[in-house]
């Protein structure tokens, strides 16, 4: 029987008016495509050496680099590794004695040079755009006709700009305004590209959410070659078959898993996290890092909502240690939902382990994991006693608390564990390297998180998130306080750009994945919160990739 003293705590715990979730277990069960045969998996094998063909045809520098940035947006660049480095490697030999392909030539080709040499983690200067300033003003020069496209690739590179680069902050700068007066004059087709790069550049965009708007594009271009474009379409259809079948399973999993019922208060999102888990990594072969990235993220939504929404100090705190000690008997003074939700991370994260140790040999890996979920709820606790006493911290003590709240420390261990197959590096050595990098993805995922999420947690009297914070320090209203915490997202980009260009084969497949979740939390609160609220942008974004095949024409 439960207390008077709890029935009265328990009817008056807050509540963050989530939804229910609309993607129903029957509709999930009932995904199937007819892509998933050997037939059409022969037939892109087939497509595959004929593109091979179109890559040994084209011999000008332009012709090139334009195929290799057609299969990138195509979602094909994993099929041609060798002739995408060979191209380049000839493209950066020739940039190194300073005949760059784009010297004295047109700024569309320098540009798409610019970015695909610093994209594969060639070194490359902002220099090469010299030839484009005004030497007395240091700005780009106007011409009477402004070139689009190299106007659409100038604002692309000026993107994957580092720390100090003062030429494409410039860059970026001219080609933004220049695009901004530009659109009104421009046809239907080519006012979309502009507004769709001005929206978010493709360095921050997650690549495969956005093959099908590619492939549109490439659709209206009578350029476009006819053999590419039918290979892209059945690559797409072919991956999302693979991607229906690891949802199914998932889908499974959570409905066994029983923390629906027993955690009502919460998000239940769980295609919102597969999605996610598909942006960090959409290639057939890292099924089974989908498979647990999406369980650890949706671990990670559920903790947040009992910290945030659920749960009382008193039962924080017997919580959190029982997440610090990994020790079940530490939950026996909680209410059962929050005993089940230990439960589920408990066995989870040993479930995890065990397939990891079993799969590559790796041990010991428990110590790794409760430390990064230790960290994780310990600094979701400092949050809520933030709340729970009224108090607003300045920016810079929320920010060295709400780094480790967002979460990241706790995706990049799982994702290093799913995707090293050798034990080349001790995890601990490994992110001891790597920390900058860990620190600028957790910023952007805590920041984005913050633009999106802030306008509805100020409704509902939420703890105080980065722009309440500022506007409480500098006293300034919201729109100067989302200004200031976007200029910091800008900044922490340039320094995620300076560790994401590497061409170290063996960490890129790593380095890609980190960056790819600070792009799919760009997505994900664009446009408010595309997390919690699934009406949105986001259930769009969902039918498109994992429910809706492209029509082929054979």
């Amino acid at each position: 029987m439960k207390s008077a003293a709890f029935n009265k705590m328990h009817h008056e715990r807050r509540s963050a008016n989530y939804k229910p979730n609309i993607w129903k277990y029957d509709f999930l069960e009932s995904l199937n495509s007819i892509y998933d045969g050997p037939e059409h998996k022969r037939r892109a094998e087939k497509l595959i050496e004929d593109v091979r063909i179109i890559f040994g045809v084209a011999v000008d520098s332009e012709a090139k680099l334009e195929l290799i940035d057609s299969v990138q947006k195509l979602g094909l660049a994993t099929h041609f590794d060798m002739e995408i480095k060979a191209a380049l490697d000839t493209m950066a030999s020739i940039n190194k004695n300073n005949q760059s392909p784009g010297e004295e030539g047109p700024l569309y080709v320098t540009a798409l040079c610019f970015k695909l040499l610093r994209q594969h983690g060639y070194g490359v200067s902002q220099d090469m755009f010299s030839g484009f300033m005004d030497e007395k003003t240091g700005t780009f020069r106007k011409s009477k006709h402004e070139d689009i496209k190299g106007m659409l690739e100038l604002l692309e590179a000026s993107h994957l700009a580092l720390e100090g680069e003062d030429i494409l902050d410039e860059a970026r700068e001219f080609s933004t305004t220049t695009l901004e007066e530009a659109i009104p004059n421009l046809d239907g087709h080519r006012a979309k590209q502009v507004a769709h790069a001005l929206e978010l550049p493709s360095q921050r965009r997650v690549q495969w959410f956005d093959v099908k708007w590619h492939i549109y594009v490439k659709e209206k271009d009578r350029h476009t070659n006819a053999i590419l474009l039918e290979l892209a379409k059945l690559n797409f259809n072919v991956n999302q078959a693979t991607l229906q079948k690891d949802l199914k399973e998932l889908s499974r999993w959570w409905r066994n898993l029983g923390l629906r019922e027993s955690l009502s208060f919460a998000r239940d999102r769980l295609v919102e996290t597969f999605i996610c888990s598909v942006g960090f990594a959409f290639e057939p072969e890292n099924r089974c890092f989908r498979k647990w990235l999406t369980k650890v993220l949706i671990l990670v939504a559920i903790i947040d909502d009992v910290y945030d929404v659920y749960g009382t100090l008193e039962e924080l705190t017997h919580f959190t240690n029982a997440v610090t000690r990994w020790d079940v008997r530490e939950t026996q003074q909680l209410p059962e939902c929050m005993k089940t939700c230990f439960l589920a991370l408990y066995n989870t994260v040993n479930e995890f382990v065990n397939e990891v140790r079993r799969e590559k040999g790796w041990d010991p890996l428990l110590p790794h994991l409760k430390k990064v979920w230790a960290g994780f709820c310990n600094a979701l606790f400092v949050e809520a006693k933030w709340y729970n006493t009224g108090y607003t911290p300045s920016l810079e003590e929320y920010l060295s608390n709400a780094w480790i709240s967002s979460s990241g420390s706790v995706l990049l261990a799982h994702a290093f564990f799913c995707l090293e197959h050798k034990v080349t590096e001790e995890y601990e050595n490994f992110m001891e390297k790597k920390k900058e990098l860990l620190y600028n993805l957790s910023m952007i995922i805590r920041l984005c998180n913050d633009l999106g999420t802030s306008s509805a947690e100020v409704e509902r009297g939420d703890a105080p998130s980065s722009i309440l914070c500022y506007m409480r320090e500098e006293n300034v209203l919201e729109e100067i306080a989302r200004k200031h915490i976007e200029g910091m997202i800008n900044r922490t980009w340039k320094r995620l750009n300076g560790q994401c260009f590497t061409q170290l084969p063996t960490l890129q497949p790593f380095i890609n994945m980190a960056t790819n979740i600070a792009r799919v939390v760009h997505g994900l609160y664009r446009h408010g919160d595309g997390f919690g609220v699934q009406d949105g942008e986001t259930r769009n974004n969902i039918q498109s990739l994992l429910v809706e095949p492209l029509l082929m024409l054979y």
